[in-house]
């Protein structure tokens, strides 16, 4: 399955086209099921920084409106699936609302990854934009050492979020959330808050490179998968992620389903 509209519609050959060779945006990914999304306002603010970061404008109570219905309108019949919504750039000073959807993500986890570090630092790292080459390029990188993925490390040595996820760790006592300039996801926002609400003890706090040994646990945590154990980062092996798997997904199973 995939819907892909433009505005509302589907788009033409120009429209395509430019969204193709002039990719200037940003965008936000989400789950839907049975009509409903986990952190609706978390991902319309995501998409009003994105906004006033790259085309200087905030929206308002209206533009909520209509962003809401647009991705209603792609959704159509559809009740679970996976959605993206990106703002590009337009032949007019208003950037385009393009909305995608396809089949809905499995939450299930995988077998556990295995990582490799790349120093690499996103540019605007706080924003969900559609630069992606430098992301990729890791990956790809990382797979061709018969690694799975890709977690960033920065130039100071402090590990920030993986391709396309953010890494959460187990210390023993408290999951671990690295602090740095990096993508605040909308999954590790409503852990974070769902672990407050419950008396999960957690922390934010730089964690370096040299540290990965004396964790226990990792996990990648994005909007597809809330917990998906990591089995080793480099040459450190973690064989203890079952205490973070489960703290992970029972905070998870309390985040409430918001309406579009």
């Amino acid at each position: 399955m995939l819907i892909v509209e433009l505005n509302g519609r589907a788009p033409g050959p120009a429209e395509w086209h430019r969204a193709a060779t002039a990719p200037y945006g940003h965008f936000t990914s989400m789950q839907v099921r049975d009509g409903r999304v986990r952190g609706m306002a978390l991902h319309l603010a995501r998409l009003d920084d994105g906004n006033a970061a790259f085309f200087g404008r905030r929206g308002d109570v209206d533009e909520e409106l209509r962003l809401r219905g647009l991705i209603r309108h792609a959704l159509g019949d559809v009740r679970d699936a996976s959605v993206r919504v990106s703002f590009v750039a337009s032949d007019t000073d208003r950037p385009d609302v393009l909305v995608a959807v396809s089949d809905p993500g499995d939450d299930r986890p995988g077998p556990p990854l295995r990582v490799r570090t790349d120093v690499y630092e996103r540019e605007w790292p706080e924003q969900k934009h559609v630069s992606t080459m430098g992301l990729r390029y890791a990956q790809r990188r990382a797979r061709t050492y018969s690694f799975d993925d890709a977690l960033f490390v920065g130039r100071d040595q402090l590990i920030r979020e993986g391709s396309m996820w953010n890494v959460a760790f187990w210390d023993g006592e408290q999951v671990v959330w690295p602090q740095a300039p990096m993508l605040k996801g909308v999954t590790m926002v409503l852990l974070q808050v769902a672990m407050t609400m419950a008396g999960t003890p957690w922390t934010m706090r730089p964690v370096r490179r040299a540290e990965l040994p004396d964790l226990l646990a990792a996990a990648a945590v994005n909007s597809r998968c809330p917990a998906q154990p990591v089995a080793g980062i480099d040459e450190v092996a973690y064989g203890e992620h079952a205490t973070l798997v489960k703290v992970l997904n029972g905070a998870w199973a309390t985040v409430p389903w918001d309406e579009i």
